[in-house]
């Protein structure tokens, strides 16, 4: 489970105004909870087979994501894009009227035209995303997000920067609004915004924190 994907799952299960929650991913979160419930999914390609229980949801916070740092092009591409295309679609001829929220990254692309490629994809991504029917869409930009709550990372080396780092983040997440968010901060920000929406479809750090 990436560990951003926790920061909306540790958020949602506080706020008192959330019924139920559903987590759709390929290992168990771990963390038991009345009105959590989970389903281990394997092909992120093809949502067939559980289509009857994706709906009757309000709002989707799709989390998913991977660096490109030593990754092949296509293999980026089809995590970054494919997988995110495949789930809002079947989402949205699912339930067009619920609210979609995608966890994307600063200095994002929406040219898709620039020298960075990861920066072109989730640029691709991102329009997409909010060329499709939903209710409402949003792409959330966050810089750095400083980990609290127990939120770790999988990947080994970015949980090691985490721990070297956390004094500076901390300081950060205090002092530079446009450059640092916290866990915490991005969750509620995602439910706040999926409840009362927002003036523009894509929020950066600074909208983020405001929020």
């Amino acid at each position: 489970m990436p560990a951003r994907r926790r920061h909306p799952l540790r958020e949602c299960l506080l706020d008192a105004g959330i019924e139920s929650v559903l987590v759709v991913g390929r290992s168990p979160t771990g963390q038991q909870h009345a009105k959590l419930h989970e389903i281990l999914h394997d092909n992120f390609m093809d949502f067939s087979g559980i289509e009857s229980e994706l709906k009757g949801y309000d709002a989707c916070f799709f989390c998913l994501g991977v660096s490109s740092v030593g990754m092949d092009a296509e293999r980026y591409r089809h995590l970054t894009y494919d997988i995110t295309l495949a789930a809002a679609k079947t989402l949205v001829a699912l339930d067009p009227g619920m609210v979609f929220t995608y966890v994307t990254g600063r200095s994002t692309d929406p040219t898709e035209q620039g020298p960075v490629r990861w920066a072109r994809v989730k640029g691709k991504t991102e329009n997409d995303l909010l060329k499709l029917p939903f209710k409402a869409a949003y792409m959330f930009r966050p810089a750095g997000i400083q980990p609290l709550h127990g939120v770790r990372s999988k990947v080994s080396w970015i949980q090691a920067i985490y721990v070297v780092t956390a004094p500076l983040l901390s300081y950060l997440a205090r002092n530079a609004p446009k450059y640092m968010t916290t866990s915490e901060q991005l969750g509620r920000a995602m439910i706040k915004v999926a409840r009362s929406g927002y003036p523009k479809p894509v929020l950066e750090s600074e909208d983020i924190n405001a929020i």
